[in-house]
């Protein structure tokens, strides 16, 4: 039995709906505001219906009731016999918008609690709210997360019990019953809006303490405050072009045959620097460490006294608002750093031992796996085309804009094939990935397009219907032996790994493109990729766009038990008995079989045109940093 509000509410909202009710979000019983602004005609046509409505606040704007002037209505010139309704002359808004400073100012003397108020209708409140508070008409821009565009709700301050001020502050969550209208002023943005009749729900918050209250916020900012920065505009519709590559990754993949698997985020097997899992303590007699971490700690700790005595004073005077919330954001960063070295001035737990992998949980050693076509091997080598898609983890301590600690990849094993099928694998891939964004995230490629990069939509189109070009390491190093306007910090060797600058000027600079390099040298790839018939290069690719780098890695993996067998000793792997399972593949009905893995964090940098990886993920790690 549904509970007797929830059950009122939805019996009248249907008796209250007008025919042809405007679709409702599933599982709630609130309309989406992209299912009203993404429409042909921007929303037009539901003009008359009533709907309920939810999203926080972007803007805000307000009139108070006695000092709106009367409205002036020209009626427009007849067409066809048929007058258009009236609408107010655009001097009337001007004159709105010119008083706006002066009602803010007045919002600010008035008072409200940061918690959720009972919300009344119309006829519920009480008489004396009427005389004793005054009444303003406001105008919000409110955004619910469905769409890039905002819709504007009207709302009579009499409807709530929360004081203006409260309501109009920037990320208040509101949820409005109204009908929906055009705007009344021909100079409106919108082609519709809500004229909002009750309002159900009010979540108000503390514009002191709300970090997005503030004046905008740079990105690199807003990486202090994961959990709020989804509620920005921009990192909106990047998580909605982020959520979009991957219902389209695995679009593709399952179109074309490949199963989906599941695979271990533990591990036992891997290469490079690994993340050990562990459950037990390790002790260390490591004094000179505790010394120097005793001492910072002291100097960290009267730095906080210094800069909180500065915001004190910064707040006591006319200091401007950006100084003061500069000063606290470079306080909270001191703050965070205390507490981390703090934590390890914290004696371990009695009876920490150095770990000991049999007395472990797993009883062996363990890591977090840094690639998942291991285990899809496997798979591969029984469904013949599958993929995989989850986290991976990568221990090497680098800071940059291109790294993180935890990444997503999609990647893939097909049996029976070779490494140019691979490439085609990975070249169509790419192509779907940036046509589908361009069909199905308009608006939001739109918005981007503004606000980061202007090219992107161009590039995009580009890559989607240009050829990809492929040629070999060796091609590649000889190019930038080549150059002349340009001097590298790694001299361009055969033999060395391609480096960041190298892959830039190869796409930035000479091709202007994406770009396919493969046959690298068996030193500067994993132990496992299949040696080429010169004994010298491997059979591995990577696919590089423009000022991203690497976007997609592929090899063909070795098949051969002898090779494979050899490589593994070659490559110094102490633990070769944890190999055994491996090689067990090539032992018993060994096949050819070629892989992909793409870097979903890498492949939204390239669709968004975004400086930073840290800004193409929820909640980055990166060396130094796991906020949240």
């Amino acid at each position: 039995m549904e509970p007797h509000g929830k059950a009122h509410q939805k019996e009248h909202h249907e008796d209250a709906v007008s025919p042809d009710p405007v679709p409702l979000s599933k599982y709630s019983n609130r309309v989406e505001l992209k299912t009203l602004l993404e429409r042909i005609d921007g929303g037009a046509g539901l003009a008359g219906k009533r709907v309920v409505i939810g999203g926080w606040v972007k803007s805000s704007r307000a009139v108070k009731k006695d000092s709106l002037p009367a409205a002036v209505f020209v009626p427009p010139p007849s067409s066809g016999g048929s007058q258009a309704s009236p609408t107010p002359s655009v001097s009337c808004t001007e004159i709105i918008n010119s008083k706006m400073n002066i009602f803010r100012k007045l919002f600010d003397v008035l008072s409200g609690g940061g918690k959720t108020y009972p919300i009344f209708d119309k006829h519920d409140l009480p008489c004396q709210k009427a005389t004793s508070s005054p009444e303003y008409i406001i105008h919000f821009q409110i955004s619910d997360g469905s769409s890039v565009s905002t819709l504007q709700v009207i709302v009579d301050s009499v409807l709530s019990s929360v004081p203006a001020t409260q309501l109009m502050s920037l990320g208040t969550c509101i949820v409005a019953e109204g009908v929906l209208r055009q705007p009344l002023s021909a100079s409106a943005k919108h082609v519709i809006e809500l004229e909002a009749e009750k309002l159900l729900h009010v979540g108000t918050v503390d514009p002191e303490n709300y970090p997005l209250s503030k004046k905008q916020l740079p990105l690199h900012m807003l990486r202090d405050f994961s959990h709020f920065r989804p509620r920005t505009t921009t990192v909106g519709s990047v998580t909605r072009i982020h959520s979009a590559l991957t219902l389209a990754s695995h679009t593709f993949l399952q179109q074309n045959g490949f199963q989906y698997v599941q695979v271990p985020v533990i591990t036992t097997t891997g290469v490079g620097e690994m993340f050990s899992v562990t459950t037990l303590l390790v002790e260390t007699d490591d004094k000179d460490e505790k010394k120097h971490v005793n001492e910072k700690v002291d100097s960290v700790k009267a730095a906080v006294k210094e800069k909180t005595r500065l915001i004190d004073h910064l707040k006591r005077s006319d200091s401007n608002r950006e100084a003061v919330v500069a000063a606290e954001h470079d306080l909270k960063k001191t703050n965070d750093l205390a507490s981390q070295l703090e934590m390890k001035q914290k004696p371990k737990a009695e009876g920490a031992t150095h770990i000991k992998p049999d007395k472990d949980f797993f009883g062996c050693d363990t890591y977090l796996t840094v690639s998942g076509r291991f285990h899809l091997e496997s798979y591969a080598s029984a469904l013949g085309k599958v993929y995989t898609f989850g986290p991976r983890f990568v221990a090497d301590k680098i800071d940059s804009t291109r790294h993180l600690a935890e990444m997503w990849n999609v990647e893939t094993e097909i049996a029976f094939s070779e490494l140019d099928d691979a490439m085609d694998c990975a070249d169509e891939f790419f192509k779907f990935l940036c046509k589908y964004l361009l069909e199905n995230r308009h608006e939001d490629m739109k918005f981007i397009s503004k606000r980061v990069d202007k090219t992107i939509t161009t590039r995009l189109e580009a890559t989607a219907s240009n050829s990809i070009l492929r040629f070999s390491y060796t091609e590649a190093i000889s190019l930038l032996q080549k150059a002349t306007t340009r001097t590298f910090e790694t001299k361009p060797e055969w033999g060395v790994a391609l480096t960041e600058e190298h892959l830039s000027y190869l796409t930035d600079e000479i091709y202007k493109g994406c770009v396919i390099i493969h046959s690298y040298p068996k030193e500067v790839k994993p132990f496992y990729t299949r040696l080429n018939e010169d004994k010298k290069t491997v059979a591995a690719f990577d696919l590089v766009v423009p000022k991203v780098g690497v976007v997609i890695t592929g090899s063909q993996n070795e098949e051969r038990f002898e090779i494979l067998d050899a490589r593994i000793s070659e490559y110094g792997l102490k633990t070769k008995e944890k190999y055994e399972w491996y090689l067990d593949l090539r032992r018993h009905g060994t096949v050819k079989h070629p892989g992909i893995s793409l870097r979903m964090e890498h492949m939204l940098l390239f669709a968004t045109g975004l400086p930073d990886i840290k800004d193409a993920v929820p909640f980055p790690r990166s060396y130094g940093k796991a906020n949240n």
